[in-house]
């Protein structure tokens, strides 16, 4: 924090860069919060890695974004399964970031050495943070402060990262700038006992920068500013199947922490991807493009705004509204014949969603009652599908889709009970709602052999969900303890329609399976969240639980996923995590179960559970200079993130080193 004296010394103005305290509301769920020390000692780096010790948060397959493919990073929590776009909302400094066309999170974007803070607040009906937090919202706060840290390591497979932030006095206001990067020549995805001699290393290079100024206005009143470029180049371990991804970020926020509380935010974002994709032979000697993203830019805008009156004893009222809109499309070259494309498709269109909203909180004695509702309005534009040959004549198919709108509500109501100082129980009711990405509603894709249409009339996913539950609080002890059940009623799920060879709409011919996007009836999920949190002089430990039995209703052409899991589902992840810190010396053990879940739609692949162990060190050199050693994946486990048709199977991060130097100033 930042303090700027006056003339005036009564009148001091301090300078936060945060964003208005968190929401009554949030205390009528399980919140996880991971600090800028949990950030800094995790052992690993990306920040989606580092969230994986967080009980029933998952992306959309195990591999991590150093292997995967960045359009497999959709984010969920509570078992509410997903098809790679995310049903928890992302934040960073306020402004969402899902990607605009697909709904995935481009993870290398984020340096987690440069966060102060990682809030989950679990469980939908969040009013304030708009549509599509239907399993809770992931809030990320930037690293405010002066002085330096950086870092540099160097881990297994010539990889070789690096970290560097800077804070610092401009005005009366405070600049600060966080830059990482990082490559590596990368492993094998494919199993060894299912590989053959196509199958190589998967290398990759990544890295963003971040800038931030914060500067008073007025004595209560603070300008935050913000930009963010990221760019990510990595490949799948196939030939034809490299990918990368720019993007950046330009924001603005007024945030007012006076009698009368207020913020305002706008936001603008852009994103490009250019992916290849193969098909592998049998005998996996060869490999063959079928089709090429060259170039799928995206664009989304938004902003928002929240008040806060002074009404001052019991009661407390928010009001506000928010919008954004996302434009995108791909352009893609398939049908190929040999190393040359015969076909251009392009496919994508717009669409908004834009809402108002209110929420009050009434607290007397040892209970806070909660109620919040919005309104959104949403809309589908522009929406086409265009294939064409390459040598020339008309359109092939020249797909316009009507536009489309609608409205939609979101509300949430909860109960705090203070039983104890020490116990607090809590219950809440809810409901939210997704509208589809462009991805989902216009681009038909292939993967390998198998192929997945499009479907332009795709209904919005409507959650209703309960939860209820305790937590105990007194000295270095936390122990919470939740129940809930949802049901996500128009869940959109890749349902398998046929098996090729054969032709099919929409795709043409398919060698594999081929799939639609669909909203099935619902996916109903039950579930216990437990953890513990246990802190003891230079000791801490942390340990997490969650539980879920997720089920799939469907009927008519999706019939066959009756009553079963949804795909890349577990129904345990279990963790926990020993720490030890004193006078710069620090130390951790994590482990992390997650059970057995399907690789697919129709649970005929099983991915088996799998049990991994990570480790941190950190040892002084100077006051301000450390060594660090991290080693993920410690006995080398082999976590299955995939199964293929042909058994083909791929595998997550194996066992891997790093060691580095890491240098601190902050504060100072």
């Amino acid at each position: 924090m930042l303090q700027a004296v006056p003339d005036q010394p009564a009148e001091a103005i301090v300078v936060t860069g945060k964003a208005l305290p968190s929401a009554a509301s949030d205390r009528a769920t399980h919140v996880d919060v991971l600090d800028a020390n949990d950030l800094a000692n995790a052992p690993a780096h990306e920040l989606d890695a580092i969230l994986a010790q967080v009980p029933g948060l998952q992306l959309f397959r195990r591999s991590d974004s150093t292997s995967g493919h960045p359009t497999s990073q959709g984010v969920t929590l509570r078992a509410l399964g997903g098809n790679a776009s995310s049903r928890a909302l992302l934040i960073l400094d306020g402004v969402p970031q899902a990607d605009p066309f697909g709904g995935w999170v481009n993870w290398p974007a984020y340096d987690a050495a440069g966060l102060e803070k990682v809030r989950i607040v679990r469980g939908g009906g969040g009013v304030s943070h708009g549509a599509g937090a239907l399993a809770g919202v992931i809030e990320l706060d930037s690293l405010t402060q002066r002085g330096f840290n950086g870092a540099i390591e160097g881990g297994s497979r010539q990889s070789v990262r690096a970290h560097a932030f800077l804070g610092a006095e401009l005005g009366n206001g405070l600049v600060t700038v966080d830059a990482q990067g990082g490559r590596s020549d990368g492993f094998i995805p494919v199993t060894q006992s299912t590989r053959g001699p196509i199958d190589r290393e998967a290398p990759y290079k990544e890295g963003s920068i971040r800038a931030r100024w914060t500067t008073p206005i007025g004595q209560s009143t603070e300008l935050q500013l913000a930009g963010l470029a990221f760019a990510d180049d990595r490949d799948r371990g196939v030939p034809f199947t490299d990918n990368v991804t720019h993007g950046a970020d330009l924001s603005a926020r007024l945030v007012s922490h006076g009698r009368w509380q207020w913020s305002a935010i706008g936001y603008a974002q852009w994103r490009e991807l250019r992916s290849s994709f193969a098909s592998v032979n049998d005998e996996r000697t060869v490999a063959t493009r079928v089709s090429l993203q060259d170039a799928v830019p995206s664009r989304g805008m938004g902003g928002g705004f929240e008040l806060r009156p002074p009404l001052g004893g019991r009661f407390d009222l928010r009001l506000g509204g928010d919008a954004r809109f996302v434009t995108g499309e791909s352009r893609e070259l398939y049908g190929y014949a040999g190393a040359s494309p015969t076909r251009r498709r392009l496919s994508g269109g717009d669409s908004s969603t834009a809402g108002l909203f209110a929420e009050a909180s009434y607290h007397v004695a040892r209970m806070t009652l909660n109620a919040g509702g919005r309104l959104d309005h949403w809309r589908v534009t522009d929406g086409a599908l265009v294939e064409r040959l390459l040598a020339g004549g008309p359109p092939t198919r020249d797909d316009h889709y009507p536009s489309r709108t609608g409205w939609r509500p979101t509300a949430r109501a909860s109960l705090v009970f203070k039983v104890i100082p020490e116990i607090e129980t809590y219950a809440a009711a809810y409901s939210g709602w997704r509208l589809p990405t462009l991805n989902e509603l216009f681009r038909p894709f292939r993967a390998g052999p198998d192929a997945t249409a499009a479907n332009p009339f795709l209904d919005p996913e409507r959650l209703k969900g309960v939860e209820a539950g305790i937590r105990y609080r007194r000295g270095g002890i936390a122990l919470d303890l939740t129940a809930f059940a949802n049901r996500l009623e128009d869940a959109i799920a890749n349902v398998t329609l046929g098996h090729g060879p054969g032709t099919f709409p929409g795709v043409g011919f398919v060698a594999g399976d081929f799939r639609q996007r669909q909203n099935v009836d619902a996916v109903r999920v039950r579930g216990i969240e437990a953890s513990a949190d246990l802190t003891r002089g230079p000791w801490s430990l942390r340990l997490g639980a969650s539980w879920t039995n997720a089920r799939v209703e469907a009927g008519g052409a999706a019939a066959p996923l009756d009553g079963l899991r949804p795909a890349q589902t577990p129904n345990l992840v279990l963790t926990g995590a020993l720490g030890w810190e004193r006078e710069g010396r620090s130390a951790a053990l994590v482990v992390r179960h997650v059970g057995n879940q399907f690789d697919d739609d129709l649970n005929e692949h099983r991915l088996p559970p799998a049990t991994t162990v990570d480790t941190f060190l950190a040892w002084p050199v100077t006051r301000r200079l450390q060594l660090t050693a991290k080693l993920q994946n410690l006995l080398n486990e082999e976590v299955i993130a995939g199964e293929a048709d042909d058994q083909t199977r791929e595998r997550a991060t194996p066992r891997t080193l790093w060691l580095g130097l890491r240098f601190s100033s902050l504060g100072h």
